[in-house]
């Protein structure tokens, strides 16, 4: 990639995360806190559903595997600009996340303190909407959120046992 290119990517992800961070702040002005994190909620859990379809589509993803789970989350995650190591194991794929942008502008901000409640609503929506859109086939656990104070996040996708 061309330094233009990354530089591109750079400013559409700036835009995107403050985008994102300025709409919660106006509606949660307007209607208050636990509104704005509720339409948060529904506004992610469209937006994952669309994210995984085009990251199946930009990956020629068909079908329901752990490996193509784990390249189109990969995808999702360093479109974001996470910092990550991911993990395929038999039952399925585990991402280890040591860097969060979106922890990092609520600290910018001043607001690591409504961080945990964000996270706690917004991650596991996403990684349900993930699991659905890999046929349903993925159970999706986050047993560490850097957001409530643990060093890493960690969000698990279990294949469902027949």
């Amino acid at each position: 990639m061309s330094e233009d290119d990354h530089l591109l990517v750079d400013y559409l992800r700036r835009a995107y995360h403050a985008v994102d961070g300025l709409w919660f702040m106006k509606v949660e002005e307007a209607l208050g806190f636990e509104r704005a994190l509720e339409i948060d909620r529904q506004v992610w859990a469209i937006l994952a559903k669309i994210q995984a379809r085009k990251a199946r589509e930009l990956t020629g993803s068909a079908g329901n595997s752990a490996p193509e789970l784990l390249r189109c989350f990969r995808l999702k995650l360093t479109a974001d600009g996470h910092e990550f190591e991911a993990r395929l194991a038999e039952d399925g794929v585990t991402f280890l996340i040591r860097g969060c942008p979106w922890l990092e502008l609520l600290r910018k901000s001043n607001r690591q303190e409504v961080a945990a409640r964000i996270a706690q609503s917004i991650c596991p929506t996403e990684g349900g909407v993930w699991c659905a859109e890999f046929g349903g086939e993925y159970e999706f656990a986050m047993p560490r959120m850097a957001c409530a104070g643990q060093e890493t996040c960690e969000m698990r996708f279990t294949r469902r046992q027949a």
